[in-house]
């Protein structure tokens, strides 16, 4: 049994199979997802996803490279969706500094408004981080978001860092690049967090784990994320499903 904390079956990647995919999902034994919704497109289909299928769930916030386009409407929009039943959290929300698209300051001052309103709503929050780190975790601490506690996702810096962040109630969640052979830091990381606050996710279609680098990726490959972690952990995979799915379960309280 497996939980893919962090999918975008709302993408246009999925437009023409998404049924299937959720399909060899299921055959994978990914028995849960949360579809993450980050913009005005993606949100409403992150809801209807869920809405059609008992065990996927929805995040909604909104993406920090699309920061400059954010009005108080949408944040009032994503404060009313929030209390949807299939609704598990807000975000992703965070930092990106690779693209150009929106000026920090500006990520800077949507980041913090969702957390207000995650606290708000009483809702556990996804962070977004792209060459950010530091930022990240100065707003973190400033704006206290350990009260409502969050997910780290698809987790890049250091074991240090990840330390940090469980420390202000966050889990680590990896993916993909856990796989990769030449990636040393994040084999690191998944032999240093604690069982109790390890997650895992796919971010599919981005980033797909080996041997298909570089190929759309889909929830079924959660399983290739799980193998890697149990086998740097010197756990079976059913140990690290079975922990990884309890672990998720009650950061998104999601009841059977």
């Amino acid at each position: 049994m497996l939980f893919d904390t962090h999918v975008h079956l709302n993408a246009d990647e999925f437009m023409e199979d998404r049924e299937e995919v959720i399909k060899r999902a299921e055959d994978a034994g990914v028995e849960y997802m949360v579809v993450v919704g980050f913009d005005r497109k993606t949100i409403p289909l992150a809801i209807e996803i869920a809405e059609q299928y008992e065990h996927i769930y929805a995040a909604v916030g909104w993406h920090p490279v699309d920061a400059i386009d954010m009005t108080d409407e949408d944040l009032k929009w994503i404060e009313e969706l929030s209390a949807h039943p299939k609704v598990v959290a807000i975000g992703e929300m965070g930092l990106d500094y690779h693209w150009d698209k929106s000026p920090k300051d500006v990520q800077k001052e949507v980041f913090r408004k969702q957390i207000a309103l995650a606290k708000k709503v009483k809702l556990p929050i996804i962070i977004h981080n792209r060459e950010a780190t530091e930022d990240i975790v100065e707003l973190l601490e400033e704006e206290n978001a350990k009260e409502v506690g969050g997910i780290m996702h698809c987790f890049s810096s250091t074991p240090d860092i990840a330390l940090k962040c469980i420390d202000m109630n966050f889990y680590i969640s990896l993916g993909g690049p856990v796989t990769f052979k030449n990636a040393k830091e994040p084999k690191e990381v998944a032999k240093v967090v604690p069982l109790d606050r390890l997650l895992i996710e796919t971010d599919c279609p981005f980033l797909a784990p080996h041997p298909n680098r570089g190929k759309r990726n889909e929830p079924a490959y959660v399983k290739l994320v799980a193998e890697k972690v149990a086998e740097l952990k010197e756990m079976t995979l059913e140990e690290i499903g079975a922990i990884t799915t309890q672990n998720a379960k009650e950061f998104f309280r999601v009841q059977d």
